[in-house]
């Protein structure tokens, strides 16, 4: 005849279940992780490598931003300064879908030099926005360039030149970010605008009027902050609007 299970060795079981679906929950993370970090190869050059980690980065965050909602589709670019080579700039190729990144997508080129085959025009704007960012940054810096739809959207009220936030923690970061117009201005007008006005924004963000931000940093995950937190106040600003709340 069978004993009754007691309290104890029922607990027991419970515990035992406890842990195999935590060891489940740790197995399945671990798997989304390899899924989203998928080992990359190295881009070898002519007088330059992109080391796999560099190539699994872009990867990396392109999946992040489109997760996101901060680009869609084959929109946005996003780009980062070498840390092996000085001047040497690493940038998503024209037309490519961020969220499906792989070594095919990323050209290569030197700052001030011409646009590698592929780069497209937004090369110049990533270039200048690099630079200017280096400087505060001991020479590290990523850009990304999205048109995320709340900041554009907040963009295109055409007597409106910053973007300012209404929440506290938006608040705290940005006290206001700078809109550009790239109507009726010549391109170095217009580049030289963005450099100024990404000063003017303490380095983290600018938005081109009806063309999305660009925000940058050290790294690609700074650049991916800033570009998150001001789409996020601009949300609530555009909601905060919409609810006719007087902020």
């Amino acid at each position: 005849q069978a004993i009754a299970q007691t309290p104890m060795s029922e607990m027991d079981a419970l515990r035992h279940e406890n842990e195999s679906l935590r060891g489940a929950v740790t197995g399945a993370t671990g798997i989304i992780e390899d899924l989203d970090n998928p080992p990359m190869p190295p881009i070898v050059g002519e007088d330059f490598v992109v080391p796999s980690h560099v190539v699994g980065d872009f990867v990396r965050i392109g999946r992040q931003l489109q997760r996101e909602g901060l680009t869609h589709a084959s929109s946005g670019s996003i780009s980062t300064l070498s840390l092996d080579e000085p001047n040497l700039v690493h940038m998503t190729r024209a037309g490519s879908s961020l969220g499906q990144l792989d070594e095919r997508h990323i050209v290569s080129g030197r700052l001030g030099e011409k646009a590698p085959f592929g780069a497209g025009d937004s090369w110049r704007i990533h270039t200048i926005l690099l630079a200017v960012t280096s400087l505060q940054h001991n020479g590290r810096a990523a850009c990304a360039h999205l048109p995320a739809p709340y900041s554009t959207a907040m963009s295109l009220e055409q007597d409106l030149f910053v973007l300012r936030p209404k929440d506290s923690s938006g608040k705290d970061r940005f006290e206001s970010v700078v809109i550009v117009d790239s109507d009726d201005v010549t391109e170095d007008d217009f580049l030289r605008q963005l450099s100024e006005g990404l000063q003017q924004s303490n380095c983290k963000a600018i938005v081109v009027r009806g063309g999305g931000i660009y925000a940058v940093g050290a790294d690609f995950n700074e650049a991916w902050d800033n570009a998150a937190a001001i789409e996020h106040s601009m949300k609530i600003a555009y909601l905060t609007r919409l609810a006719g709340i007087d902020s």
